[in-house]
Parts: structure tokens; sequence; C-alpha cells
């Protein structure tokens, strides 16, 4: 039996056979640690290997499909570090998806190096682009190839035996036996090739799918063009040209030409649709940009990060500009910027008073600069943090100028005041600093005549104020502790009192439609706030102010701008809840991107509609100035209609092991979870099987009423269970309710870091009807 890959690309493509034959490069983990390892790609196509060159000792192996990009050049810190020593053309950094760190390699020439870059980026693109079926052949193949244990190309009943440990599965030795044994089509006593395709087959028999088929197939043998569609309205809910789409979906999947020639769907056809993105449970309509892009932007919440720089805690870790395009590749659209003076002139970018490491202001601009728009084209607004002297915020308009050229917006789109603010469509492609700045847009748009470079004391960096404030409480209420002197701020003596700064006229010039300004009250700013002022909140104040006057705050995010940020006592860069910012429609819910778990994967599924674009539009009842919404007690005329949620848990398939669990099977459970208005907060979860994560069945129904459907979202979450334990996390799917489509449904299931983990999937059938109001 071939790999997939093997067969169509390693044959044939000259940089691929090179990487097969191996290579000898230089491993660099720091300016004094640069060793020489034997790099590899194995025969699978999918796998590479490396081991030191002198010992066979501490061999390791990473998959293609763990790489998220590869970058040449000096593109890291730690290539930056020795660009001294090795020249561009030979260097690459591997950058691997979730939170694993970079590989940086040096070639011993610029041939090697190229081959190497571009025989990878081939295998992502060809993994990327890689159908169902074909996705499904490379896993098996890399279950035989895994199960293969003597690397003859056969596997005797023993090899598979463990197989069937590995895979996830427990099954009755005898029954597994007689399967084999029926695969064994040569008698050999072993299997190859196409027997342990039809072995595998036999194993993952979808039981549940065959019932709902012959449920719907008249002869029992094939779906008919009308019971097809019968299928599609009566379970799947389509409405509109359903017969177009029957038959669209058999062109795309039915496997069998004769089946396609009678518009009919086999067994097959049908199962690879319920596993096809249009039988998936986000509504597939959703992945593509569908919302109106016209509005102001603060009628969107808006993707955005804290501490952008780190890709570890904010004490000890590391500052990076890989935090930079980590975050713009999963859509990020608001991005931190926390400055300080550094040497030679030039400022730095780092946690202030902690010992995270220091980068450069312009190197991470000029990643924006690159990166801004790869993944979508609406704007980008840049958090200042500004703690630099007078001198170095000029380095910083001239860096953010320079480098940002035509991007950076200086000027207001109309050049008149604005009454209100622009659109996401009409900033495309443009980026906004978000920060302190001294007089009204009306200076800005008269200029400075004299031209100086003035400086006026401004109301001092607001987080910092905060953070004093938070502090001086003596109580950390989310963690209900005493609080420790802030790490990275400096404790002020006495009272807290709002610092004052100077800024420069030329970074001010820089700030437009995001100025940044002290809040005071909801009614001071009702009556004198403009629409280009917004204001961030620490995450308790905005809490509070979001239990104490919701209605209020609602009516605040319709008119301007805000952003929320964790409390500066999270050392271990933990996030807080943003559903409750989201629920009263605060737009920037800073987040730490670099740490996994319920709030980022929350964070994750509601942007993971309209194109994944950055920008969600608010419900209507959180655009309006003049909202009678209050999230703590929804009633009145807000126009959201309650419905009752039925999700019928009915199987699992392929389930991950916990990396700890070593030869145990897991026992999974499902539990789903719903986040939204207070009211709707709810967790129901199945009972656990025993010894299955291969192809556990439930057949569970989990029930819910959920008040504010255009607000709510829906976490599944897959545990192993452990009855003297916490239960193991193996997988999670996050989705907004509205973005959920109805009927017999897969769940494409996601790791902690939220990557995708084919094929491992839960099957549900969701049901979702209309509920009194309260």
């Amino acid at each position: 039996m071939e790999s997939p890959l093997l067969v169509t690309r390693l044959q044939v493509d000259k940089d691929l056979q090179q990487m097969l034959h191996g290579t000898v490069m230089r491993k660099v983990k720091s300016k004094c640690w640069k060793k020489q390892r034997t790099f590899k790609l194995q025969e699978d196509g999918m796998t590479i290997w490396y081991q030191s060159r002198k010992t066979a000792k501490n061999k390791s192996t990473f998959s293609i499909s763990d790489i998220e990009a590869v970058r040449e050049g000096h593109q890291s810190e730690m290539m930056q570090s020795v660009a001294d020593e090795y020249p561009p053309e030979r260097c690459f950094t591997i950058v691997f998806s979730g939170r694993q760190g970079n590989l940086d390699l040096v070639a011993n020439s610029a041939e090697e190096a190229q081959f190497w870059i571009q025989g990878i980026r081939k295998l992502i693109e060809t993994v990327k682009n890689m159908n169902l079926k074909e996705l499904m052949d490379q896993w098996i193949w890399d279950w035989f190839v895994k199960g293969d244990k003597n690397k003859d190309g056969r596997m005797n009943f023993k090899e598979a035996r463990n197989l069937l440990k590995m895979m996830n599965v427990y099954m009755n030795e005898k029954h597994a036996y007689r399967l084999f044994q029926t695969s064994d089509k040569s008698q050999s006593g072993t299997l190859e090739g196409e027997e342990f395709v039809f072995f595998y087959k036999a194993l993952t028999q979808r039981d549940d799918i065959v019932e709902i088929f012959m449920e719907f197939s008249k002869d029992g043998k094939k779906l008919t063009l009308l019971e097809f569609v019968d299928f599609l309205k009566e379970e799947q809910l389509e409405k509109d040209g359903v017969e177009e789409y029957a038959m669209q979906l058999i062109a795309r999947y039915e496997p069998s030409e004769t089946a396609k020639k009678l518009h009919a769907m086999s067994y097959d056809g049908f199962l690879a649709y319920l596993l096809s993105p249009e039988g998936a449970i986000f509504n597939h309509e959703h992945r593509r940009l569908y919302q109106d892009m016209s509005h102001p932007l603060c009628h969107y919440f808006i993707s955005s990060s804290h501490n952008t720089y780190l890709i570890e805690d904010q004490l000890r870790g590391q500052s990076s500009v890989e935090g930079y395009i980590r975050a713009l590749r999963r859509g990020c659209r608001c991005l931190e910027l926390d400055t300080w003076d550094g040497p030679n002139g030039e400022p730095m970018i780092y946690h202030g008073y902690t010992l995270t490491s220091k980068i450069l202001f312009k190197d991470v601009v000029s990643t924006i600069d690159k990166y801004a728009f790869q993944n979508s084209e609406y704007p980008i607004i840049l958090s200042l943090e500004n703690h630099c002297s007078v001198e170095q915020q000029d380095v910083l308009a001239y860096h953010l100028k320079n480098i940002l050229g035509e991007k950076l917006l200086t000027k207001t789109i109309d050049g008149h005041l604005p009454t209100k603010l622009p659109s996401p469509e009409e900033l495309r492609g443009k980026i906004l600093l978000k920060g302190k700045k001294f007089g009204g847009l009306s200076d800005c748009l008269n200029g400075n005549k004299d031209g100086s470079c003035l400086e006026e004391a401004v109301s001092g960096d607001e987080e910092a104020n905060d953070m004093e404030e938070e502090t001086a409480e003596g109580k950390d209420k989310d963690k209900g502790q005493a609080p420790s002197p802030t790490p990275d701020r400096p404790p002020s003596p006495g009272s807290p009192q709002k610092s004052k700064v100077h800024i420069s006229q030329a970074l001010s010039d820089c700030v437009i439609y995001c100025k940044t300004v002290s809040f005071v009250s909801f009614k001071n700013s009702a009556t004198n706030g403009r629409p280009y002022e917004m204001s961030s909140f620490p995450e308790s104040k905005a809490r509070k102010l979001a239990k104490e006057a919701g209605t209020e705050f609602v009516c605040y995010n319709a008119r301007q701008l805000c952003r929320i940020y964790p409390s500066g006592l999270r050392t271990d860069s933990s996030n807080y809840h943003p559903q409750d910012m989201w629920n009263v429609g605060c737009q920037m819910v800073a987040l730490n991107f670099q740490t996994a778990g319920t709030d980022m994967d929350l964070c994750d599924g509601l942007f993971k509609q309209n194109a994944n674009c950055g920008y969600v539009l608010k419900p209507r009842f959180l655009r309006c100035a003049s909202s009678d919404f209050n999230p703590e007690q929804p009633k009145g005329k807000s126009g959201f209609s309650p419905v009752h949620l039925d999700i019928n848990v009915i199987s699992a398939q392929q389930l991950p092991k916990d990396e700890d669990s070593k030869d145990e099977i897991v026992d999974p459970l499902v539990r789903v979870e719903i986040y939204g208005i207070p009211a709707d907060h709810a967790k129901h979860e199945t009972k656990h099987i025993d010894n299955n994560g291969f192809n556990p069945i439930w057949n569970e129904t989990l029930k819910f009423k959920i008040h504010v459907p255009k607000l709510a979202m829906v976490r599944f979450v897959v545990e192993d269970y452990d009855i003297a334990s916490k239960n193991d996390f193996i997988a999670q799917y996050t989705l907004p309710f509205t973005s959920i489509k109805s009927g017999y449904r897969h769940i494409h299931l996601l790791s902690k870091d939220g990557n995708q983990i084919p094929p491992a999937s839960l099957f549900v059938h969701i049901k979702i009807t209309q509920a009194s109001k309260p």
C-alpha cells in the first residue's frame, strides 16, 4: 500500500526527491547553540525525521500537517540574532501551528535551502487542497505505517491488534480476528494494500448512517433524486432551490459515475456528503463574507488581541513578531503595541518592568505591513500603549509613516469632521492608530500652521492608571485573593493619581478615528462625546458597568468604540470571559491570543463567521443608540426571539488520545455548553462510554432554552472521563448559535489550540423550535 502523496508528488518532484535523500543542516536554538542535524522526508510524504549527525540517538519527527508556514531568510528573532554569521539565502524558519515553537535552520547552500523551502510549501499546499477521500486515504495510510512495526509492507494479526489499541478502540479479540481473516483475501495471514483498506472499512462501518440512509431509500441501495430531496427538506431543513442543490451535491460527492448519470446517490456518496462542509454543523454560507460591511465601525465586534507581542506569559515570556503574525493569520484586527524607549534612539516593544524579551518597534511595524491584509482586507487598529519620551515618540511616528506609507490613515476619509465613524468597507486596506491626541480632529484638519513639534500634557496611559486602581482595591475579585504589587508597572505611593505624559505633534497627528479619552460617565459621553473618541476599560470595570448599567453601556457602544483588556494581575496571561462584554456591545474585547482555553475558543468561534475577516456585525438591538436592551433582564421591545435547542449526540469518530493517556483507551463523554446572556448560560453532558474513542455511540438528547439566540455561543467539548480526578480534555468545537445548521450534522473537532484534528468528529442531530418570550 502506497501513500497517496507518495504516488502523486514524491516520485516526480525534484525538490521532494532531494528531501527524501536527506540533508545535513544547522538547527539554531540560540546565538551560541547551533548544531548539525540530518533532516529527511519520510516515504509517507507526511513526516520529516531528524537526528544528530554523529549519533543515532535523539531521533525526532514532525508532521507536515503541523506546519503553518515556512519563512525565508532572517524572519524570526533567532535568525536575526545570527544574521551576521549566515546569509539570508541559506536561512529559513519552519513555523508550527498552535503554540509549538519555531524551528530555525541554516542550510549549507542557497540551493539546499530552496529545495527544502519549496518542497515543504508544496506539501503544505497539497495537504490544504486534499478532498475528503484523499484526507481519509492519507489517514488510513498513516495508521498502516504506524501499525507495520517490522516495515515489511504487510501487517500480521498481532500488528493489527496493537494498531486497534493505537487507534483508540477496544474490540473483542475474536471479533477482530474474524474481521482480519475476512479481509485477508490472499489467505497469507497478513494484510496489505486494499486488504488493509477493507479491514479498516469493516472496522468503521457507520451503522448510524446506514440507518438514516435506509429510512429514505426505497430499495436500500441508492437514494433517487426525489428521495434525496425529501431528506434535504425533511431532515436538513433546506428550503430554496432544493432540487438543484441536491443535484450539485450528487455531482460533487457521489463516487459512482453510474449513479451520477441517474441523478442518484449511493451510500458512499451519502456518507461523503454528511462528512463534507455542506454536511457540517457550521452554516457553509457563513464561511463567506455574508454581512453588510457599510455600517459604522462601532456597529461591529472586532477581533482584538492583548499584549500581541507575547507568545508566552507576561512575566518572563518571549516577545516576538511571531505573535503579530499568528494573530493576523487568525483574523485579528486590533493589535497592541506596548512601546518603551530603547537604545540608540530606537523604541522597543515589551512588557515593562518584567523579564520579557524585547523587540524593535520598527521590526513589528514591518511585520504588520507585510501580513496586515493577507487574510482580511478590512482595517487594522493599532492600540498604542505609549511609554516613550517625546523624542522617541517622533521615531514611532516616523516608522509608522515611513514603513506603512499609504496604508496608515493620517486624515479623515473625506477631509471633513466626522459626525459618525466610517465603515469597514470605507476603511478597507487602511491601518488606524488608537492613542492619545491633544485637541480634536478639527485641529488635525486645520493643521499645525507653524510646523513646529508641539508637546502637550494629556492623561497618561489608562491601563497603567487602572492597574494602580486594581492594586489599591486590595483584592482581586476575579481570583478571590489579595493581589501582590504589579510586576509590570511599579506601584504608586499613596492614593492612585492619574499620571500625565507628553506626546509629540507627529505622533498625535497619526491618531484620527480612535482618539483615546478617559471615561467619565455614560451621561457625559452621551452629552459631550465625539464619535472618534473612545475609552479603554479593564475587565473588572467593564463587568461592573455591564451588570449595573447594561442598557446605558449598550447605547454607549452603539455610538462609539471601546476596548476591554485583561487585568494586569493576570501574570500568567490567562483570559477573562469575553461573552459578558459582547452582551453589551463592546467592540474590541482584547484577549491573550497565546493562551488556549474556553475564552479563546469563544473568540475563535465568534469570528469564524463572515469569512473570518475579523469583523462581525452586532445584532440590531446592540446597534441602536436608544436601545432598551439589558442582558441582565432581556425584556422589552429589543427584537429577540427565544428558541428551544435540542441536540441529539449520536456518535463520535476517531477521537484522538490525550498525550498523557499512554496505552489507555479513552472513556469519552460529550458536554454542550451555552454562553450568552446570564439567563442562557447552561451545560449538559452525556454519559461516558467505556473503552471506545474510535466509534462510541450515545444517542442522548440534550435540551436547552435560549432567550437571546443572536448573542449565544455553543461549545461542544469531548473529554476522557476519569472517576478519580479531573477529566482530560480531548477536543472541542465552538460556533455562534446563528451559524448552526439543523438536521443531521457532523462537527469536525479541534484541538486545544484550535487546530483541526481530522478525521475526529461528532455526529449529531440538531432541532431548533421557537419558544415563548419570558
